[in-house]
């Protein structure tokens, strides 16, 4: 199965053109042509069937013959991350992470971040790549760089947790997690959180936890975050 992405499509649309890059890839590569029926996901849940009116390189026209809508997960997984210095590393983690079930993603800027700038159209463009690879209809929610200090004030959640590697008591992750919940975790930099920044996070509300014995990198801690919440939710 072949899923494409259009955000725009609802109910309410009966006949719609695919975009140029994905006009060209449907007709020059699949070598797809009028009668043909194509899967399409909105990433707001609904999957749409839809056959080729027009296999046209430039605009690919299309009517929708049928719409399920997917039911979502039981849980909302929000992981707040420091961007890896790496980019390859931090899309390798949003590749991941989508494949295995994330609903959000905020990218934090940290007292030890090692990336301040990002750059959202190319992170938007992974997200949709790996939830049509992994056939899913919902798109993770790709939020703007906010800094830790204003996202721990602001942000709310069932259970809010830090993953970090200061000393201290810390419960094993998946102790900490329970199903059917909105959790939200936090994963710092290559050079951890500071310890202001610890201090913060668990005087409101955050519960500090423990990834193992070994030491992480950034992007492989949130990963291992992500399939340990879709473990306790399976």
């Amino acid at each position: 199965m072949q899923l494409f992405y259009n955000p725009e499509l609802d109910h309410s649309v009966t006949q719609f053109f695919f975009s140029l890059e994905e006009s060209k890839h449907i007709s020059r590569v699949l070598r797809k042509k009028e009668g043909d029926v194509l899967q399409i996901t909105n990433g707001k849940g609904d999957i749409f069937s839809a056959k080729i009116l027009e296999a046209h390189t430039k605009k690919c026209k299309a009517s929708i013959i049928e719409r399920q809508q997917r039911t979502p997960s039981n849980y909302v997984l929000h992981i707040g991350i420091a961007p890896t210095k790496n980019n390859d590393r931090f899309e390798w983690f949003l590749e991941k992470a989508t494949e295995i079930g994330i609903a959000k993603i905020t990218p934090l800027l940290c007292e030890h971040s090692e990336r301040k700038i990002i750059k959202p159209e190319r992170l938007e463009k992974v997200l949709q790549s790996a939830m049509k690879q992994s056939l899913q209809a919902y798109l993770p929610e790709l939020r703007p760089l906010t800094p830790l200090k204003e996202f721990v004030t602001t942000t709310s959640a069932d259970l809010k947790l830090i993953a970090h590697c200061s000393k201290g008591e810390k419960a094993e992750l998946k102790r900490k997690l329970q199903p059917d919940k909105e959790v939200l975790i936090l994963i710092g930099p290559e050079g951890d959180f500071s310890e202001n920044e610890i201090d913060l996070a668990l005087t409101h509300g955050f519960l500090p936890v423990s990834l193992g014995q070994n030491r992480l990198r950034t992007e492989t801690a949130a990963v291992v975050a992500c399939a340990t919440a879709a473990m306790i939710n399976s």
